[in-house]
């Protein structure tokens, strides 16, 4: 059963602690980078082999499969991934930031140009589960943010194929370059290519544990989005809100894995105790109980706090991925929001809405890096090159100034290099 704690009569670590993932893969994963960086393709195949039970004649999906499953997926999913997409779009365009010039003073251009990332990678959790949510949401962006080319990898079922609603998604999205390869060894061969999958500036996308390590071992080689941790809601309600609502929303992330953090606070005891009752109602009828349940129990909390501002600030601290304002008026509340990676406004917007629909991103930092870290989104997929341009006339304006400066970091040559284009010290 969940845990009722009293904000003020508990520990703060208590109130405050948060669900780990200690599973220590790093050595395991070593290996399979250094393996994949090696052998290439022939590692692939091994580990396809090994860790999905498909032998595979060749790791890039073809069109023909792209097109086939795209036929097999119903109309109706495919009308609500097209949808799904639009919005998500909509969201996104309007992230697209601008280069700019400044040229107010004579004989001076600074300015900045934002240039997308030549190619991207997208890890796509895959296999037994297949998440086409992911695909819109990692791909749209890379997208629009003008990737030359944007690549998939995502792991195969025993038979050898990818699950049809990925492959629909990816589609619908715009990507057509998919390769059948999971886990590890897919981070691997993004950050340092093989002879069928191209190595890429920033790989983006969740996955398991040895995924994220793999990430984590190949940052600095490449670029990732984040190192993500186990996925975590938290509801800030007040007794007003619908008890059945609430707890539906916290089952909903308990459902992902046992490591799942499904938080409620709220300023009335009577909630508490009433959501704590529609869990476990709630509970005895879903599919992935057992996952929930080992999530609730081991990780899920509600919390009484004295009122709704100290509800805000319990939810400040803990910096979740996910916040539901499950209150009355909740743009009242919204500008008391200092860390949170997704906000779900009032007592209509579940957290699921933004998992599939609405549009903003659903790639979120997790963990308390809320605090400093951001969703993903399009300036995930461009960087930035400043420029400086002077003409003589205006760089004898300021050389003895940039000289000055430079003497007194004890750097002459710096100095020099400045003024022998205006002082003629040394042959122009």
């Amino acid at each position: 059963m969940i845990k009722i704690l009293k904000y003020g009569e508990v520990e703060s670590a208590d109130i405050f602690a948060r669900s780990e993932d200690t599973m220590n893969v790093s050595d395991t994963v070593a290996e399979i980078i250094e393996n994949v960086k090696k052998r290439g393709d022939a590692a692939l195949f091994e580990y396809c082999e090994r860790f999905d039970k498909a032998k595979l004649s060749s790791l890039e999906v073809m069109e023909e499969e792209i097109e086939e499953a795209f036929a097999s997926v119903d109309e109706k999913f495919i009308d609500i991934l097209r949808r799904a997409a639009k919005n998500i779009r909509k969201f996104h365009e309007r992230q697209v930031r601008n280069s700019f010039i400044i040229n107010d003073e004579d004989g001076i251009v600074i300015g900045q140009k934002v240039i997308p990332l030549d190619r991207a990678g997208l890890y796509v959790p895959g296999g037994t589960a297949a998440y086409p949510s992911t695909v819109l949401m990692d791909s749209i962006p890379a997208i629009i943010a003008g990737c030359r080319e944007v690549v998939i990898t995502t792991p195969p079922g025993s038979d050898g194929k990818i699950n049809p609603v990925i492959l629909a998604a990816a589609r619908i999205a715009g990507v057509n370059r998919i390769f059948k390869v999971g886990g590890a060894q897919a981070v691997a061969a993004l950050a340092y290519g093989t002879e069928s999958i191209p190595r890429v500036d920033k790989i983006v996308g969740p996955g398991n544990a040895f995924v994220a390590e793999a990430k984590r071992q190949v940052f600095g080689r490449v670029a990732i989005d984040m190192i993500a941790g186990p996925s975590e809601i938290l509801v800030v309600a007040d007794g007003s809100a619908n008890p059945a609502h609430v707890a539906a929303d916290l089952l909903s992330q308990a459902e992902h894995d046992k490591m799942a953090s499904a938080v409620l606070v709220t300023d009335s005891e009577s909630l508490a105790s009433a959501v704590s009752d529609e869990i476990e109602r709630q509970l005895a009828s879903l599919p992935r109980a057992e996952i929930a349940r080992a999530s609730i129990d081991n990780n899920g909390k509600i919390i009484v706090a004295e009122n709704l501002s100290a509800a805000i600030e319990i939810s400040n601290e803990l910096a979740p991925e996910h916040l539901e304002l499950c209150v009355d008026n909740p743009f009242d509340w919204l500008d008391k929001i200092r860390h949170a990676g997704s906000i779900f406004m009032g007592k209509n917007c579940p957290e699921a809405l933004g998992d599939y629909f609405a549009g903003p991103n659903h790639t979120l930092p997790t963990s308390g890096t809320a605090k400093f870290s951001s969703p993903l989104s399009v300036d995930d997929f461009v960087k930035k090159s400043q420029y400086t341009y002077y003409t003589k006339q205006a760089l004898s304006r300021v050389a003895d100034d940039i000289a000055y400066f430079a003497e007194k970091e004890g750097l002459s040559a710096h100095a020099r290099s400045a003024t022998i284009r205006t002082k003629g010290d040394v042959n122009e």
